[in-house]
């Protein structure tokens, strides 16, 4: 089945008016953060599939990057 952006459920969030979809990519398994290593490629492809299938809320909190890639 494939998933429509028109059907996923939008919700605001905080009070300036911003809408996101109802659901959201959790990015933590994005990252090595599990001490894994992933292809670049599958991981773009991942968050392209996300966004074309509505979903716009990408939780990319700072929490899920090594400290190196913080630092620049």
């Amino acid at each position: 089945m494939t998933t429509q952006a028109s059907e996923v459920r939008r919700v605001k969030l905080g009070s300036q008016g911003l809408e996101v979809s109802a659901q959201g990519l959790g990015c933590m398994g994005l990252s090595i953060f599990d001490g894994t290593t992933k292809v670049e490629s599958d991981l773009v492809a991942l968050i392209h599939y996300a966004i074309s299938s509505g979903i716009t809320f990408l939780d990319t909190s700072d929490v899920y990057q090594r400290v190196s890639h913080r630092k620049g």
